[in-house]
């Protein structure tokens, strides 16, 4: 397998969306700081994201338990600074539960009650405490893998609830290509959402063509990978 990105300049790359971003949030009067990157690394090889470490990226986004495990190991000890960790943004089978809480540091892809209560069980077991998103689908986006519509929330929230070891983090989704309104959607379902819920709730939204419409929106990461390492190969 090999990268559009290899030794093309990641550093470079990386500049040019933070600066995106920076521009995007302050366009709206935001904090640029409060704008975190995810870089979506799935499919490209380890030597990408070790090239990505060196630039001080650190936190890289997987579809796959397998491939995730296989770059953890790649990038096992090749710095001195932090180490490598995940987030699971494909969908997750509950027979894939226990490997996906030993590789992921967060999972970003809980969609349905079952997957939720035994995420909470097998965490208990391994005495691993990890943060968990929920993805949403409010637009029946038949093409997208994975999301529960809003009335699915709850549900979700039930399944969660007690658990000491799973902190919900937010929401994450991936909105139908080009419809930009729909962000401002998921920005008013969380905002519902924190009030029921007395707390504050992080949004995961926006990717390499559409980041500054997320942030205007209020999104709190975006999740970048064309831009970052080029056309999966």
């Amino acid at each position: 397998m090999t990268s559009a990105v290899s030794g093309s300049g990641f550093k470079e790359r990386l500049e040019t969306v933070r600066a995106r971003i920076r521009l995007a949030a302050e366009s709206c009067g935001r904090d640029p700081g409060a704008v975190s990157l995810l870089a979506v690394s799935k499919f490209h090889p380890a030597d990408a994201l070790r090239e990505a470490m060196e630039c001080g990226v650190t936190h890289f986004a997987e579809n796959y338990v397998q491939e995730c495990a296989a770059k953890a190991t790649a990038l096992s000890g090749m710095c001195a600074g932090a180490a490598a960790t995940f987030a699971l943004i494909g969908p997750l089978q509950r027979n894939k539960a226990k490997p996906a809480l030993q590789c992921f540091s967060e999972l970003m892809t809980i969609d349905r009650p079952e997957l939720a209560s035994r995420l909470a069980t097998l965490a208990e077991e391994l005495v691993v405490g990890r943060d968990v998103w929920i993805q949403v689908d409010l637009w029946g986006e038949e093409t997208k893998m994975g999301g529960c519509p809003g009335a699915g929330i709850q549900p979700i929230l039930d399944a969660l609830k007690g658990s000491q070891r799973l902190s919900l983090k937010g929401f994450m989704a991936i909105p139908p290509y080009g419809a930009t309104s729909a962000f401002g959607e998921l920005a008013e379902l969380r905002e519902e959402w924190q009030q029921r819920l007395g707390r504050s709730l992080q949004l995961s939204m926006g990717m390499s063509d559409d980041l500054e419409d997320a942030i205007r929106a209020g999104s709190d990461q975006v999740r970048v990978g064309t831009a970052l390492f080029g056309e999966r190969a």
